[in-house]
């Protein structure tokens, strides 16, 4: 009698499990990989695509903040409420002022009004919404498939999926220690089939680590309570603001400004920098000044936080990532590793190639069983005419290599302040995914 685990190694149920999820979602990992990549380059590409969010030359010292939401509040002035600047990412960018819930796209999931500014002059350069422009809308595309809520849970499914997928992948590939190297070999004169299902191999042996990476981390952004449930981290969620803090003081005709609220929040990390100020709303409403300390893994969405009350000037709370858990620590780390923000532009490439990775493992794993069924026939590959570009291949995938040596270099010298809060995360992770096959090991043997 065959035991369950010896069924569950079965190398054809493993093929069998591995092609289905390849034709029911491969598409959608598919077109993730792809979003996704584009999406690493978002900004780059919204510069690209509208050259008059550039500034080519910068002209002396930046307008205080006070002037620029006087020139955001005169060209918006119907919507009130709480506004968010968030500071330039270089000399060359705009401040883009973001209002959250706008009339027009209220209902939507999330989109909100982005407002750009020059930080030299104040002036308001453009008004977009949220989903659309190219950019915006390609995210959307990598977060929700567009589809709002219903497509934000379907991502986070399609990256448990996904995670199944290259699991059973790397098991199919495994040739045994004899025949790696063989294993290995990328066979050209075998026709174009053959080509396709080598470099399916390859790639998908190469990316497996980074996809797996990505699927864990996109899955926990769409749904952050396991995430949360795991380590023990509440309020960790990407984009969470930490506590509501109202304010007590009593309203005058003398409120503090958005630089005087800077300047005092500055005064327990006077050497961070500046990332966003959220303006209050309403009489009981407080600053929200977000800093990022050298210290923090995330740049663009870091954790340190100061709330000053704008009638009395008071710092009102703090909240300092030198003081998180070991459970807060491990989640403030989900969403740079899953954008490729934690390594650097080293990283963020070696991500963009990994999304791409996922497009040409869809396509080629799909020729190879389109020829299988008969619905495609082979050809033969012209090694002269590809020589340049095995040539080329080879130059990319040494460059490749190197990067991800010194990226595994970056992360072994990160791991020495982060390992003991990983190994913890990573056996409670393990603890619970145990306890769930032990139940199921019981309900079966009722």
């Amino acid at each position: 009698m065959q035991l369950p685990i010896q069924h569950l190694l079965n190398r054809t149920t493993w093929l069998k499990i591995h092609l289905y999820l390849a034709l029911i979602a491969g598409f959608f990992f598919a077109l993730m990989g792809l979003s996704g990549s584009i999406s690493v380059y978002r900004e780059e590409l919204d510069e690209l695509l509208n050259p008059k969010l550039v500034i080519e030359q910068p002209l002396g010292k930046r307008q205080s903040l006070d002037k620029i939401m006087a020139a955001v509040r005169t060209a918006h002035p119907t919507r009130y409420g709480s506004w968010t600047l968030e500071m330039p990412r270089s000399a060359h960018s705009m401040i883009t002022v973001w209002y959250d819930k706008p009339r027009e796209t209220f209902f939507e999931l999330y989109a909100p009004l982005m407002v750009s500014v020059n930080p030299y002059t104040a002036e308001v350069v453009a008004s977009r919404f949220w989903g659309q422009t190219a950019s915006t809308w390609l995210l959307d595309l990598h977060t929700q498939l567009n589809l709002d809520g219903f497509g934000w849970n379907a991502v986070g499914i399609l990256g448990l999926l996904l995670m199944l997928s290259i699991v059973s992948g790397v098991y199919l590939w495994w040739p045994g220690w004899r025949g790696i190297l063989g294993a290995l070999r990328i066979r050209h004169n075998d026709g174009m089939i053959r080509l396709a299902f080598d470099l399916h191999r390859l790639i998908g042996l190469f990316s497996a680590s980074i996809l797996l990476l990505l699927a864990f981390t996109g899955f926990h952004l769409s749904y952050p309570a396991v995430l949360e449930a795991l380590v023990g981290a509440s309020g960790m969620e990407h984009g969470e603001t930490g506590r509501n803090i109202i304010s007590t003081a009593t309203p005058n005709n003398n409120p503090v400004g958005l630089e005087s609220a800077e300047f005092v929040a500055r005064g327990p990390f006077p050497r961070a920098e500046l990332r966003r100020v959220t303006t209050p709303a309403g009489d009981s409403g407080i600053y929200r000044i977000n800093l990022r300390q050298g210290s923090e893994i995330n740049h663009r969405h870091p954790y340190t936080t100061v709330w000053v009350d704008r009638w009395s000037g008071q710092v009102k709370e703090v909240r300092d990532p030198a003081g998180f858990s070991s459970g807060e620590v491990f989640a403030t780390w989900i969403w740079p590793m899953h954008t490729g923000e934690a390594f650097g532009s080293t990283g963020r490439f070696i991500w963009f190639l990994a999304g791409m990775g996922l497009f040409v493992l869809y396509v080629s794993g799909l020729l190879h069983w389109l020829h299988r069924c008969g619905k495609i026939k082979d050809r033969e590959v012209s090694v002269a005419a590809l020589r340049p570009v095995f040539y080329r291949l080879q130059e990319i995938t040494y460059r490749i290599g190197l990067m991800l040596f010194r990226l595994a270099g970056s992360l072994l010298q990160r791991g020495k302040l982060y390992a003991p809060h990983i190994i913890k995360g990573g056996i409670t992770l393990w603890q619970w995914l145990s306890s769930i096959i032990i139940n199921r090991q019981k309900r079966l043997g009722k």
